[in-house]
């Protein structure tokens, strides 16, 4: 038994080390090297400090391509989650492939077919403000097949019983949405809000394809800096301006896993148990 037990676990090791040294090699050691570049001059190598960060920080370029960027996310994200999840449940009911396969075909279009198809339809889009809804809709047209079937993975791990006992009671397709439905897929809601947020830093590639390298204002986000300041060999801004984007970003995940995972009505419950035991004692 003994022998078996180690003989597993050495294959396993076999298997996780090619993996591990691939991650360490061509995502932790770049990562740490663009955080160690963050401090440094460019082209003397000498430690420069918060430098680097100021000078980003004080960029009138970065400051609107960030505002741009988060403007995107509170608009567009919330938007593609409420959409994909009406067409999920819509969908799910029907029980037809075909029906599912054609929302998934956005995803298999080329972003260069795309774009040029959509300079032809929308061409007197693309400037002033209407720009930030084209690219929304964009968003939005791309990516709710994709959400469309983590949505449904959520709902076919919610029993079927569930819901005709719930029809027994009276319960209405409203009532089953919001008090079954939505309770039971709080690992979906977090897995399609984070996956959403990534997605919609792609939208750039359109973005560049349709209106290059200086767009409208309304959509000059972090990816045209990061863009042109590579073309322009600012590292020392690159690098900074990539970290603190890292960061930022790792801070929206924590806040949607928090909002998403989080048990707060237990935590509600818990409050309100030791608020009623201290009155008591209080009595």
């Amino acid at each position: 038994m003994n022998k078996l037990v180690s003989r597993r676990t050495n294959e396993t090791v076999g298997f996780v080390i090619p993996g591990f040294v691939g991650v360490l090699i061509f995502v932790v050691i770049p990562l740490m090297d663009v955080f160690i570049s963050s401090f440094r001059h460019a082209g003397q190598g000498g430690f420069a400090g918060l430098q680097n960060y100021r000078a980003v920080w004080s960029n009138t370029a970065f400051r609107l391509a960030a505002g741009n960027s988060l403007r995107f996310e509170l608009v567009s994200v919330p938007l593609l989650m409420v959409i994909s999840l009406i067409v999920a449940i819509e969908v799910y009911g029907m029980k037809s492939n075909i029906v599912r396969f054609a929302f998934l075909i956005p995803l298999a279009i080329p972003s260069n077919s795309l774009a040029v198809v959509w300079k032809i339809l929308f061409a007197d889009l693309l400037s002033g403000k209407a720009v930030f809804w084209l690219f929304v809709g964009t968003f939005i047209f791309k990516n709710t097949g994709y959400n469309m079937l983590i949505w449904m993975s959520g709902l076919s791990a919610i029993p079927e019983t569930v819901y005709d006992a719930a029809r027994v009671d009276g319960a209405g397709r409203f009532t089953q949405i919001f008090r079954i439905t939505l309770p039971n897929m709080k690992r979906s809601f977090f897995i399609v809000a984070m996956l959403s947020v990534v997605n919609s830093l792609k939208i750039f590639r359109e973005q560049y394809l349709m209106a290059g390298s200086y767009p409208d204002m309304s959509i000059y986000q972090i990816q045209h800096t990061f863009n042109n300041w590579f073309e322009k060999l600012e590292i020392s801004k690159l690098t900074a301006g990539a970290v603190m984007t890292a960061v930022v970003f790792f801070g929206i995940i924590l806040a949607i896993r928090a909002l998403c995972l989080i048990d707060w009505h237990g935590i509600s419950a818990k409050y309100n148990r030791k608020i009623f035991q201290r009155g008591r004692g209080g009595k």
